[in-house]
C-alpha cells in the first residue's frame, strides 16, 4: 500500500481544509482533518457539561469513555465517530465547539490520545493530513510539508463567509479579534504549538484560488516523491 503523506498546517481560516480536500481529490488520496478530532472531544465535553477552559482534568479523566475514531467515509475522506456514532459535520463546526476545541487542544492527555489516533491513519495509504502540528509532531517524516496561511484580514473574511462558523451578528472586526485570540492560544501553548516545520514550504494564499494552491502542493509533492 502507498503510504506517502502530505502534511498541511496553518492557522484558523487559512483555507487549508479546502485545499487539503482538493489535493486529496486530485491525487485519489484520503483526506484527514485532525481538527475535527479535537472538535469531537470538545463536543463530548460540552455535552457532558464540562468546561474545557476550566476543567481540563475532567476531560482527561473522561477520555477512556469517549471512544473517538477517524474512519474512511468511502468518498476519499474520513468521518469522526464517537462511541460508535458518526458525528454530523455541522455539529463540529458551531462557534461554541470551535472555541472549545482550542482549549481542548492544550490538554496534554488529549494531545497524547490524538497523536496515537492520528498516526494510525498512515495505514490508509496516501493521506493528506491537515491541522496545527502535523509536520512538526504528528508526521515529522511526511513526504511533503506545507504551512498554508493568509493575511489576518483575508482569513477573517473567509471565516465570516462560512456558514455556522461564527456567532449570529458577528462582524468582520469581531471575527478578526477571535481569530487573533485563537492564533495566540495555538501558537503559545506549551505542547505542540502552531508553527511551520523547518522543512515546510510556506504558502500565503491571498490572491490565490484553492485550485492554484492545490496544484502548487501537488507539484512539490510529485517532485519529492520522485
Amino acid at each position: 500500500m502507498n503510504q506517502y503523506q502530505i502534511a498541511i498546517d496553518g492557522p484558523a481560516a487559512s483555507g487549508k481544509s479546502t485545499v487539503a480536500k482538493l489535493v486529496a481529490k486530485k491525487l485519489g488520496a484520503c483526506y484527514v482533518n485532525t481538527g475535527s478530532m479535537y472538535r469531537a472531544v470538545a463536543l463530548a465535553a460540552l455535552n457532558a457539561g464540562i468546561n474545557p477552559a476550566s476543567e481540563p482534568d475532567k476531560i482527561a479523566a473522561s477520555l477512556a469513555s469517549w471512544n473517538i475514531e477517524s474512519v474512511p467515509d468511502g468518498e476519499g475522506s474520513t468521518s469522526v465517530v464517537l462511541n460508535g456514532v458518526p458525528i454530523p459535520a455541522a455539529a463540529l463546526r458551531t462557534p461554541e465547539v470551535s472555541n472549545a476545541a482550542s482549549d481542548v487542544a492544550k490538554i496534554p492527555a488529549v494531545r497524547a490520545y490524538m497523536l496515537e489516533l492520528q498516526r494510525a491513519c498512515r495505514s490508509l495509504g496516501l493521506i493528506i493530513m491537515e491541522g496545527r502540528d502535523i509536520g512538526t509532531v504528528v508526521l515529522p517524516d511526511a513526504t511533503a510539508k506545507f504551512f498554508v496561511t493568509a493575511s489576518p484580514e483575508e482569513r477573517a473574511r473567509r471565516r465570516l463567509a462560512q456558514t455556522g462558523e461564527v456567532a449570529e451578528g458577528a462582524t468582520l472586526a469581531s471575527v478578526a479579534a477571535e481569530i487573533a485570540r485563537r492564533d495566540f492560544q495555538d501558537s503559545h501553548r506549551a505542547i505542540a504549538p502552531l508553527k511551520p516545520a523547518e522543512d515546510a514550504e510556506t504558502i500565503v494564499t491571498d490572491g490565490m484560488t484553492p485550485e492554484q494552491v492545490a496544484d502548487r502542493i501537488i507539484t512539490t509533492f510529485e517532485q519529492k516523491r520522485k
